[in-house]
């Protein structure tokens, strides 16, 4: 159970976004070095997309064998690690000699960010104050896209115009999960009952969240699939096919499609959850048709284009589903099923790049980026038809 939300002049949903928002930027700070990675250490474009799934897999096994830790735990525990662990991963980078190390950042991170998608959404939407919890939804599915978004703004940025481009954007990073640590331990607790024996369970979706969460969760795989082609194969597109080789604009190109999702999410209060889900799949369609087009005709604005409208269709659906689910789920419940949501959507991150990966070997990333639009436009098609067959319930009074 949750305690009740006590103000007591103490840090509350605003700080846990904050924590949340730094912790998901370290996941993302790799993304416009993968070249440089690449020129240094002589490995292919598949091994990138392996790289790059090495931290989706992290998340998807700590999602599946730990996604409810923090409803037996407390919150703030759980963020305590998960800080830890980006530590850990960014410490990795610093010190990286060769493809070991950078695959084990990369699992950390992934550790850490399973950790926080559960454990920090739970607690923003906990300790917003009494008639705020739709602003609370758009903090943390803002402060989740936000950060990812961040991550490579900031490395591309410091890599191009500051020295140590490999080094530089990780130690910035250890200072903010520093200033991240110091407001973990203000928070509040919101889990108030602790069992005896905080043993491990295997995810369960309650049976009055099912109806709710499966049309939710396949929407957040196909627009988390679109963030994953921009956050592991965009850059190297960008350089190799566009020719433009400047890694802040690179950064800039990822950054578009979390902030098209922040837009999205923004849009999603307007519209409500029912009205949001079918209209995010129509969107992300018209993104990744743009995306696609992009690809053929080797035009940079077209991706952009495609970069921020797929992402507002991926901030759409995003947020309606984890808002309804998230609504839908029992207070005991509730870390639990806000992670197996995310495990389904972390799916989506990384087993479709690493298929875009595989194609480049035979079809080039042209070839293998126009197979992948196709493929999810196929998926967001088909659950958009659903919801609009059967909308998701009206939400509930605040």
């Amino acid at each position: 159970m949750t305690v009740p939300r006590l103000r007591n002049h103490r840090p509350g949903s605003a700080a846990a976004a904050a924590v949340f928002a730094i912790g998901m930027a370290g996941t993302t700070l790799p993304t416009p070095l993968y070249g440089l990675y690449r020129r240094q250490l002589g490995f292919s474009e598949l091994m990138v997309t392996v790289v790059f799934a090495t931290y989706a897999a992290g998340v998807i096994a700590v999602l599946a064998l730990a996604g409810n830790v923090s409803d037996r735990t407390g919150r703030r525990p759980v963020l305590f690690t998960g800080l830890a662990l980006s530590a850990a991963s960014a410490l990795c980078f610093l010190f990286e000699g060769g493809l070991p190390l950078l695959l084990a950042g990369r699992l950390l991170s992934g550790f850490a960010a399973g950790l926080f998608s559960g454990a920090a959404t739970a607690a923003v939407l906990e300790l917003a104050r009494p008639g705020r919890e739709s602003r609370a939804g758009f903090a943390a599915t803002a402060a989740n896209m936000g950060g990812l978004g961040c991550g490579p703004l900031l490395s591309g940025i410091l890599a191009q115009y500051a020295p140590r481009p490999l080094a530089l954007p990780f130690l910035v990073h250890l200072g903010l999960l520093v200033l991240a640590a110091g407001l973990t331990w203000a928070l509040p607790e919101t889990v108030a009952h602790r069992p005896r024996s905080p043993g491990l369970q295997r995810l369960r979706v309650p049976p009055e969240v099912r109806g709710v969460f499966a049309p939710a969760a396949v929407a957040a795989f196909a627009g988390f699939a679109l963030l994953g082609l921009f956050t592991a194969v965009a850059p190297s597109f960008v350089a190799q096919t566009l020719g433009v080789t400047n890694l802040a604009v690179s950064g800039a190109i990822v950054c578009s499609v979390f902030a098209g999702s922040t837009l999205g999410q923004a849009l999603t209060g307007r519209l409500g959850p029912r009205s949001a889900l079918p209209a995010g799949c129509l969107v992300l369609v018209a993104g990744l048709v743009l995306v696609g087009a992009s690809l053929a005709a080797t035009l940079l604005p077209l991706l952009v284009a495609g970069a921020i409208c797929g992402g507002t269709g991926q901030g759409l659906a995003f947020r309606a589903g984890l808002t309804a689910v998230g609504a839908a789920a029992p207070e005991e419940h509730r870390g639990g099923t806000l992670s197996a949501f995310f495990l389904v959507a972390y799916l989506g991150i990384s087993l479709p790049v690493v298929g875009v990966g595989a194609l480049t070997e035979g079809l080039g990333l042209r070839g293998a980026g126009l197979v992948f639009a196709g493929c999810v436009i196929a998926v967001a098609v088909a659950v958009g038809g659903y919801v609009l067959r059967r909308p998701l319930p009206a939400e509930r009074p605040a």
